[in-house]
């Protein structure tokens, strides 16, 4: 049994800043790939951020500059820093987790938290 739990949404005024984490906890033998994904309202649910095992990180255009995401493998936690927040960034954001799992030939798994919302407004 594996669990992802993102904590760290608010209501945050334009221009402000939150830090999301997303806390990993269960069977887990290693993460792997891991991503924060977002859904606006009325929206489909969009890519924001990922990174490797290795640290290698990748961003949506429309954050690039504004988000850092980050991992601490030894806590298994992933987190997103994000600044100069702005209205369209209103939205539940999701952790998404590649994780290798105990059990026979350590299976991986693909697995998703309940989502925070954010609400970037004045």
């Amino acid at each position: 049994q594996v669990q992802l739990v993102e904590s760290g949404g608010g209501l945050v005024q334009p221009g402000g800043s939150l830090r999301l984490s997303c806390a990993a906890s269960g069977s887990i033998f290693s993460l792997k790939a891991m991503a924060w994904y977002r859904r606006p309202p009325g929206k489909e649910r969009e890519v924001v951020a990922a990174i490797t095992s290795g640290g290698s990180t990748t961003y949506a255009d429309s954050v690039k500059g504004r988000f850092t995401i980050s991992r601490d493998n030894a806590k298994n936690t992933m987190y997103l820093q994000m600044n100069s927040l702005k209205p369209e960034d209103t939205a539940v954001y999701y952790c998404n987790a590649d994780i290798l799992t105990y059990g026979l030939g350590y299976p991986q798994y693909n697995y998703w938290g309940q989502g925070t919302q954010v609400t970037v407004s004045s």
